[in-house]
């Protein structure tokens, strides 16, 4: 079993930051690319950032220049630094992995998070 924990969410004002955790434990031989996915009430979850084991990065245009993605290789862990929080950030963040598992089989399976409530008030 793997499991995907966020935490950091929380209330901002606008202007304001926030920082984000996710760390990904259990039966786990590697983890590939990590992502940070955001729902709006009433939207389709949309990708924010993802990040490979090497450090590449890849933003929404919306949050370009506004948020920064990171991991921590040996702690499982990928991080969202969200800085100049806006109204229309506001949204349930959830962590996502590619996960290779320790089994015999070393399967590569897709996680979720539970999803950290953002909220920023304007």
């Amino acid at each position: 079993q793997v499991h995907l924990v966020e935490s950091g969410g929380g209330l901002s004002q606008a202007g304001g930051s926030l920082r984000l955790s996710c760390a990904a434990s259990g039966n786990i031989n590697g983890v590939n690319i990590m992502r940070w996915y955001r729902q709006a009430p009433g939207k389709q979850r949309e990708l924010v950032a993802d990040i490979t084991p090497g450090g590449s990065t890849n933003y929404a245009d919306s949050v370009k220049g506004r948020f920064a993605i990171s991991r921590d290789n040996a702690e499982n862990t990928v991080y969202l630094q969200m800085n100049s929080l806006k109204p229309e950030d506001t949204a349930v963040y959830y962590c996502n992995a590619d996960i290779v598992e320790l089994t015999p089989l070393r399967r590569l399976t897709n996680y979720w998070g539970q999803g950290t409530q953002v909220t920023v008030s304007s």
